[in-house]
Formats: structure tokens, C-alpha cells, sequence
């Protein structure tokens, strides 16, 4: 899941998009239907120039993709029924909306895509035993190298990001951890860790995005940041909190305990030193947690 989610980040990171542009193919990533011939060239069945072929001989035959490409010798049977039945995968889908849009074409997307595989070794058995390796691809982005906790850190980003995918929706790109803030517009939410892993975690965003985020996870339609929107975004937070101390508790027997989560009405660059600052782009806007790094 990981591997699919930093699909984005990686195009940032290598110039190859800017942030309106991704953030502009998110927004359509849930009206996106996966095509088979972005579906082939992922599975590596066929390249570019072949799916290029197929979409040429469709506008002289009246016929689905999957059948030219199987007259013309690129796919089985086996193979189209095999990449019609895969589940949508979110870089695809992302990779989908660019490509439509007009950023890239499919040729880029191949070269693309065989680059981003090869920066995460997935091709390189990335997947074992049907899990991905979830502390290199944290590497790649995440350097909590320096901290005291550099595992519980890792840990936490990684059930941050699942948690996100699962409770407000996957169409987000996580973009490289920042250090400082220039704003002092946002809305915060924060709740403190207590025991051996000590940290203040805050949760921030502009109050329209706050706003978004609120009706995402409780599925009500919200209007305002008012109490309920406030107490879904802290009940989010203390979600996540939970998890993690849960998590420590059973598998790495660390007693960690939980306040209660609280508002604060502004942040200042001052309320951000020594913290670690992690952006999630989504289509309403820019979720923001933040760290203590120690």
C-alpha cells in the first residue's frame, strides 16, 4: 500500500510534476477508469509503442482493446481476463488521470513507471510474502535516522498513512516532510503521548480544509468548523493515537498512555521548533501532522 501511495511524491522529486498538476490529477483520480493498456504496461506484458499500436488499429476496427491486442499477438486470453480482473492500484489510477490530462504520454508513463520500481526495488522482491517493505520505502522519504525512536517513528508514519487511506480515502500524495511553517492561519489539533515514547502529535490545516477532512471521515456533510467538525478531526487523532499506543503495548510490550485531545486556535513557527512537519495532499487541500523529534 505504501508503494502505491509515494507514486506522487516520487514525480514531485523528480521534477516531473509540479504540485498543482498532482494535485489537479488527484482530483480526478475518483471519476478515473483504469484502462487495460496502462493495466499491460504495468504488468510488463506489453510496452508503449504496442498499446500505441492497438489504440491506432481501434480507430480503424470497431473493436475492444483487449481483442486487437490479442489478434495482434501482444496478450492471451488468459492475460486480458488476468488484468481485467486486478484491483485498481492507486498510482495507476494516478497515473491514469496524468496521462489523460494530457501531463505525459504513455511512452513517459513506461519509462516512468520503470523508473519508480527500480527506485523502490520493487522489482527487486519489494514484496514478501505478500507485504511490502514498509521501512525501506519510509526510508526513501523519511529520515528519522538522528532521533531516539527512529522505529517508532517509522511505525507511526506507517499506520498514519494506512489509516488515511482507509478512514478519509487514498487519493493523496504524501509530499516531503517540512520544518517550519509561514502561516499562522491554521487550525490545530493536538493530543500528548505519555510513557517511554514521549511526543506532542498536532494535526493542522487551513480551516476549509479542516472542514473537508471532518466530512471525509465522519461522512456527514459539514458547512463550517464548528464543534462536530472540530471533535470528528480530534476523534481522527485520537484514532490514530490509539492505534499506536495499542500497538506498542501488545507487540513491543512499551506502555505509552494518552491525553485527551485538545484545539488550539493558532500556530506560530515558534510552536513547530524541533518538530518534524509531514504534508498529505489531498484534492480539498494540505493535512499536516507533526512530530517532536528528539
Amino acid at each position: 500500500m505504501l508503494f502505491s501511495q509515494f507514486f506522487g511524491n516520487y514525480l514531485l522529486n523528480q521534477n516531473i510534476l509540479t504540485k498543482e498538476q498532482i494535485i489537479s490529477a488527484l482530483e480526478d483520480t475518483q471519476n478515473t477508469r483504469l484502462k487495460l493498456g496502462v493495466l499491460a504496461i504495468n504488468s510488463g506484458y506489453m510496452t508503449s509503442s504496442q498499446v500505441a499500436r492497438v489504440h491506432d488499429t481501434q480507430v480503424l476496427k470497431d473493436k475492444k482493446f483487449g481483442d486487437i491486442a490479442i489478434e495482434l499477438g501482444y496478450l492471451t486470453k488468459e492475460q486480458v481476463q488476468e488484468l481485467l480482473n486486478d484491483q485498481p492500484k492507486g498510482y495507476l489510477l494516478l497515473g491514469q488521470a496524468i496521462i489523460e490530462k494530457g501531463f505525459i504520454t504513455e511512452k513517459d508513463f513506461e519509462s516512468i513507471l520503470n523508473s519508480y520500481k527500480k527506485y523502490y526495488k520493487y522489482d527487486n522482491k519489494l514484496l514478501v510474502n505478500g507485504q511490502e517493505d514498509s521501512n525501506y520505502i519510509l526510508n526513501k522519504v523519511y529520515d528519522f535516522s538522528s532521533t531516539s525512536y527512529p522505529n517508532q517513528y517509522k511505525k507511526y508514519v506507517s499506520l498514519l498513512i494506512n489509516d488515511l487511506i482507509r478512514f478519509i480515502g487514498d487519493d493523496f500524495t504524501p509530499l516531503n516532510p517540512e520544518y517550519d511553517i509561514r502561516s499562522t492561519s491554521y487550525k490545530v489539533m493536538s493530543q500528548h503521548i505519555h510513557g517511554n515514547f514521549e511526543n506532542t502529535i498536532l494535526l493542522f490545516a487551513d480551516e476549509t480544509t479542516l472542514i473537508h477532512f471532518a466530512e471525509r471521515y465522519s461522512g456527514e456533510e459539514l458547512y463550517d468548523l464548528n464543534e462536530y467538525a472540530e471533535s470528528a478531526t480530534q476523534d481522527f487523532l485520537n484514532l490514530i493515537n490509539g492505534l499506536f499506543t495499542v500497538n506498542e503495548s501488545n507487540n513491543q510490550q512499551v506502555e505509552l498512555s494518552l491525553e485527551p485531545p485538545g484545539l488550539f486556535e493558532t500556530l506560530t513557527p515558534i510552536d513547530l521548533m524541533d518538530r518534524v512537519i509531514l504534508p498529505f495532499q489531498y484534492p480539498f487541500g494540505t493535512i499536516r501532522f507533526s512530530l517532536i523529534l528528539k
